[in-house]
């Protein structure tokens, strides 16, 4: 492999390098030494284009590195001390971004068109389980899921402002920002960090990221809009008075009008709600946004309504995997129903498939369950170098079609749109024979405001499920105030065992309302006063959990959960 950038942003036109027929390779920045040595190695990278934190993890790990020649680095402050210890420290070859765009002006080369079926990315998944696998996209892959999504989203097009803010590493942020390129719109780059004008850090009085580029268009995980929603909530609760009960009586309203009622606010009610109240919750995002993307996991009714209504923008849930290049479901833009991914892509053919360990059968009433399973020119060729995992999950049938095997459980509604259910994974049998779908469990009881992350653990030699909970900062110091509770840090709070109690009650309030049943519902738990972050190695990029990590990083507390 001739190229793998860290970060393929504005600095970076990725379209000269297809034009080159130079597959690129995409690791996150965020994987551990272990993790970056594996990928580099496996696919005999040469060149690495990167930045400052990426050169600085280069050079700890160069002398397990077999083939890396030559390191671009993107000019930035600071970058010049990691330039130097590079230069003295390894044989690479170092060069600035710039210097390469300038010899690239000097000496032009004709293009070297690729065929459909070159590799155009090996995409390295996050590695929510072991060591990352790289899937292999070819040009093919990428058109079809590019081509089918322009045929759902109206008006596309070079008014578009599009804010991009994960990484490129993503397969829904790699589609997404290849989309825009083709459409002619405009891309703005920013952080989770510095989102909104309230971000951890934006200097307080200054602009985020979509306060400053007024975006019409952007794409978000899960994660990222509970974040919003909670945020939003917060600062709402926070202020209290008559701003916080204007604000319910028009969330209320506008809620009762999505919901079919005529006796909602619709017409010159809706504009008075959206003047009053809305139009200021929708200057966080920059107050121009008509269309969000959601992808990865799916949305919970209560985000996507409530995002709904205070942007006053639909949000299109889409399903997909990095295997299937981002393609596989996709809701019409107009689709207002909560709780399902939307029908087929024209790319993708969707079928389900019985598991009857898990009690899901195709022959299910009312509507036919199973794992999913995603046909099309948008799936991928397989992982590189790993024939074995690739015949495990990838399958051609009699008539040459290539299919993948999701894992994913999902129902089909009678309109033909797709509900993710639950994954096979993800399922625990406990001791007495009942089944524990952790991530089912897990995005319910999420919605606690003492959670800010959680993760459910069922040991099958017990009865009874347990859950490590990240406590959610505020929410929990505010209650403690309340109630008059002396502790010295955080920490010390979170041992409190009347905190414990707390946030336990709060989670079966939350367990009532989704209908969980007792077993599913943690007896035990343990709070977390630090957040896992990509950086602590314990969620992904798309801040999905490591399972195995954080059961290794908190072996010892969870058998005190279970002692």
């Amino acid at each position: 492999m001739s190229v793998l950038p860290f970060l393929l942003r504005r600095e970076l036109n990725g379209r000269l390098l297809c034009r080159q027929n130079i597959t690129v390779v995409t690791i996150y920045a965020s994987l551990g030494e272990e993790a970056l040595c594996h990928s580099l190695n496996e696919t005999e990278v040469t060149t690495v284009i990167c930045g400052q934190k990426e050169l600085k993890k280069l050079i700890d790990i160069s002398g397990q590195l077999d083939t890396v020649t030559r390191v671009v680095y993107i000019d930035e402050e600071g970058i010049s001390d990691e330039v130097s210890l590079a230069r003295n420290s390894t044989s690479w070859i170092i060069e600035s971004f710039d210097e390469v765009g300038r010899l690239g002006t000097e000496a032009p080369v004709e293009a070297n068109m690729p065929l459909p079926s070159d590799v155009a990315v090996i995409m390295y998944t996050s590695g929510s389980t072991g060591l990352p696998k790289g899937v292999m996209m070819t040009h093919r892959n990428v058109l079809a899921t590019l081509s089918a999504v322009m045929t759902i989203v109206p008006a596309l097009g070079s008014k578009d402002i599009y804010l991009a803010y994960l990484p490129l590493a993503h397969i829904l942020e790699l589609a997404a920002e290849a989309l825009m390129a083709a459409v002619g719109a405009s891309i703005g780059y920013g952080s989770p960090l510095t989102l909104t004008d309230t971000s951890n850090k934006i200097k307080k009085g200054t602009l985020g990221d979509a306060s400053a580029l007024k975006p019409t268009l952007m794409t978000a995980v899960p994660a990222i809009l509970d974040r919003v929603r909670d945020g939003v909530r917060k600062k709402v609760d926070a202020t209290g008075g008559v701003a916080k009960k204007l604000f319910d009586i028009g969330y209320n309203r506008r809620l009762a009008a999505i919901n079919g009622s005529w006796l909602g606010a619709w017409g010159l009610e809706k504009l008075l709600w959206d003047t009053l109240v809305f139009g200021k919750v929708r200057a966080i995002l920059g107050g121009k946004i008509r269309f969000v993307l959601s992808g990865g996991a799916p949305l919970s009714g209560d985000t996507q309504r409530f995002i709904n209504i205070c942007l006053g923008a639909p949000i299109g849930q889409g399903y997909g995997l990095t295997e299937t290049c981002a393609g596989g479901t996709f809701s019409e833009y107009d689709d207002t129903s909560v709780g399902r991914v939307g029908a087929p892509l024209p790319c993708s053919y969707i079928k389900l498939i019985d598991w009857p360990e898990g009690g899901y059968l195709t022959a299910d009433s009312p509507m036919p369950r199973g794992e999913i399973v995603i046909g099309g020119p948008n799936i991928t060729k397989g992982y590189f170098k790993n024939e074995a995992k690739t015949n495990e999950v990838y399958k051609d049938d009699e008539k040459g079609m290539r299919w993948f095997y999701s894992g994913d459980i999902g129902r089909f509604h009678p309109d033909g749109c797709l509900e993710i259910i639950d994954r096979k994974k993800d399922i625990v049998k406990l001791q007495h024979g009942e089944y524990v779908s952790l991530g089912k469990v897990e995005a319910a009881l999420i919605v606690s405001p003492y959670v800010e992350n959680i993760m459910v653990h069922a040991d099958p030699f017990h009865n009874y499920c347990v859950a490590l909970v990240v406590a959610a900062h505020n929410e929990l110091e505010n209650w403690a105030s309340q109630q008059g509770i002396k502790y010295s840090d955080f920490s010390d709070l979170c041992q409190k065992q009347e905190a414990v109690k707390e946030v336990l009650g709060s989670l079966a309030k939350a367990a009532k309302q989704a209908r969980l049943e007792k077993f599913e519902i943690p007896a035990k738990i343990k709070l977390i006063p630090e957040p896992w972050t990509p950086e602590s190695g314990l969620v992904t990029a798309a801040l999905k959990l490591k399972r195995e990590v954080i059961r290794k990083t908190y072996e010892n507390d969870l058998v005190q959960l279970y002692a």
